[in-house]
């Protein structure tokens, strides 16, 4: 958590600074492989602790240089960037499906090992990405440096309500499982609740070139926060009833998958080719700082106020968000 809210923003402006994104990316992924390979020299707390520092310092410069270069090969349809997205979903799935299956078979000690295949895999396949830079091809240049780009209206407004989202998921995260095991549901079929969020959220970024291209980010962002304040008070207050909890989890798509899309979308129209990289950093550290505070506030919630309390605050952060987009972010804002 704590390099997630450091290391994006170094990577950002190292990136934006030299324009060298996809060598950040390559040399990110290479050093994430190196430094989670020194697991295997060591088991004591301080060793593990430096592995896991020094493997997500590098972990944090890869995904936000890689969406400005996914952007930037994307140009004048930023709108698809949820087609290229939802292959993260299925790749999730993937993972915990035939991980999952592994593991059974054989045991947990091969867990470093299957993460060093993976990560050898991206940084394999990294190599065969053709590089791209941001242009202002198909949009009115925006004037300034990062600083006033962040001070234009409505952009520090969206990044305070990327936070509160993320700290709104908090409880989700940290004991949605706890809190339905509690309620007498089987660990099948929590997996299964789990999986129908992901199902749920593929479907939605399917469908958000339309969404994008008929609805302003500003309305589909304000729709995202309601959805999700209903969706933490239905998990809190009656989770018990199946029917009520399949539809919980079915909003994941706008609580996940229609918010980061048009998250994503946001950042790109609001930051010029020179300060991506630091728009997308920012994004990446608010998120890690949101979900580290919405995990400690459940926390302590969870064992004195209960769960109904914890999930009716989230509903809270997520309404409040929902309020400060309608009131402080611009309807037309640097629309291409």
């Amino acid at each position: 958590m704590l390099m997630r809210c450091i290391a994006p923003n170094l990577w950002g402006w190292l990136g934006d600074y030299t324009g060298k994104r996809l060598l950040i990316v390559r040399l990110g992924a290479l050093c994430t492989l190196l430094s989670f390979s020194l697991i295997f020299f060591g088991k004591s707390y301080a060793w593990l602790a430096l592995v896991m520092a020094l493997h997500a310092f590098f972990w944090h410069a890869v995904l936000p240089q890689f969406e400005v270069i996914t952007f930037a090969h994307l140009r004048e349809q930023p709108e698809r960037y949820s087609q290229i997205r939802l292959w993260g979903s299925i790749g999730f799935i993937l993972a915990v499906v035939l991980l999952g299956r592994l593991f059974e078979w054989l045991s947990l000690d091969i867990y470093p090992a299957a993460l060093i295949l993976v990560m050898a895999g991206i940084v394999l396949f990294s190599l065969w990405v053709p590089n791209a830079q941001p242009s202002y091809q198909g949009r009115e240049p925006l004037e300034g440096g990062f600083l006033q780009q962040l001070c234009s209206p409505g952009v520090i407004a969206f990044y305070v309500c990327v936070a509160l989202m993320q700290m709104s998921h908090g409880p989700y995260y940290t004991f949605l499982t706890l809190h339905l095991e509690a309620l007498g549901y089987s660990r099948g079929v929590i997996g299964l609740l789990w999986a129908l969020g992901v199902v749920a959220e593929v479907l939605m970024f399917l469908a958000m070139r339309r969404i994008l291209q008929r609805f302003s980010v500003r309305r589909v962002l304000m729709f995202s926060f309601l959805l999700a304040a209903l969706r933490w008070l239905l998990l809190g207050s009656v989770a018990e009833y199946l029917w009520l909890l399949l539809l919980a989890q079915l909003l994941h798509a706008a609580t996940f998958g229609s918010f980061h899309a048009s998250a994503m979308t946001f950042v790109q129209r609001s930051f010029g080719p020179g300060q991506q990289g630091q728009g997308q950093a920012l994004y990446a550290t608010l998120a890690g700082i949101g979900g580290a505070v919405g995990a400690l506030y459940a926390g302590y919630s969870w064992n004195t106020l209960g769960p109904t309390i914890t999930f009716s605050m989230a509903s809270v952060a997520a309404l409040a968000a929902a309020v400060i987009i309608a009131t402080r972010l611009q309807e037309d804002r640097a629309q291409p």
